[in-house]
């Protein structure tokens, strides 16, 4: 039986990827000290990988597909194909970004005044390119963790860490200067396993699966019964993805409408509704949006 290798990132997305293809239709369970989970699809073997290390094991072919952030395929430089963006929309609801950070107090403002001086990140590859392009000469250290640490305790003059909500690096009494990179996680497969004719519509069909998904995160069903003489008000103030579906009911001068929405619209929607006429009004939740 022909079988597609896929890694699931290890450690801050494991959950929400884990969760993403739950929707999705596969079931994975991870067990207890063990790199290897199970998955409900007889085709798929699961690797657990850390994001970092994800685009290597794809492009020496270890695994056929994985998930992994942007700034990780920038920092090894991956010849990997990248399938699609996937952005777990209510993990957050802004962007993660690598920024270059300085103590509160510090004189140093913008990139220039990091000339000769230490900064210590774990994107070291890409961040010493990116100083090298400016023709910024910075000492780039590869740091452990704890990174913003390193600058309240003096070891060095600047980090260059990933960031969503800045709360941390508030926190530790930094002062972002720069942003450096916006990333986001990426579905990415194999070269030679995309050439693959069955490898590749497993992962195409995957990859709309995933996205149809996400799609469906902040999106609702509602489902109402509206009289038919104030039906045409009513549909022209419903939002729709193209237009509403409309059923007559059994012997009735009712009409069932039924549409897809943002969540946050339904709030104010619904009581509007209400004065328009429609009852027994049913919102439901998606699983995929295709």
């Amino acid at each position: 039986m022909n079988k597609l290798k896929l890694g699931i990132p290890k450690g801050s997305l494991e959950r929400a990827t884990i969760a993403l293809f739950d929707k999705s239709g596969w079931q994975i369970r991870t067990h207890s000290r063990n790199y290897f989970p199970s998955i409900d699809d007889p085709e798929i073997a699961c690797a657990l990988v850390r994001a970092q290390e994800m685009p290597r094991y794809v492009q020496d072919g270890t695994l056929d597909v994985g998930l992994t952030g942007r700034d990780w395929l920038l920092e090894n430089e991956a010849d990997v194909k990248i399938i699609c963006d996937l952005v777990y929309s209510k993990a957050s609801q802004k962007p993660a970004r690598w920024v270059v950070a300085v103590a509160g107090d510090s004189p140093i403002r913008d990139l220039g005044d990091l000339d000769g001086k230490t900064v210590s990140t774990e994107l070291v590859r890409y961040t010493r390119r990116y100083f090298e392009e400016r023709g910024i000469n910075v000492a780039v250290e590869f740091s452990w963790g704890a990174t913003e640490a390193k600058v309240v305790e003096g070891l060095v003059e600047a980090v260059v860490e990933i960031t969503e909500t800045e709360s941390t690096i508030r926190a530790h009494g930094l002062r972002i200067i720069h942003e450096m990179l916006e990333t986001n996680t990426q579905l990415v497969a194999n070269k030679d396993a995309w050439s693959d004719p069955w490898k590749r519509e497993k992962i195409e069909n995957m990859a709309t699966l995933l996205q149809s998904a996400l799609r469906a995160e902040r999106m609702v069903g509602l489902k109402m019964n509206v009289p038919k003489e104030k039906l045409a008000e009513l549909v022209a103030t419903l939002p729709s993805i193209t237009a509403p579906t409309i059923s007559s009911l059994y012997e009735s001068d009712w009409v069932s409408v039924e549409t897809v929405i943002s969540e946050e619209t339904v709030r104010e929607l619904v009581p509007q509704l209400m004065r328009q006429g429609a009852e027994g009004i049913i919102e439901y939740t998606l699983n995929k949006l295709i």
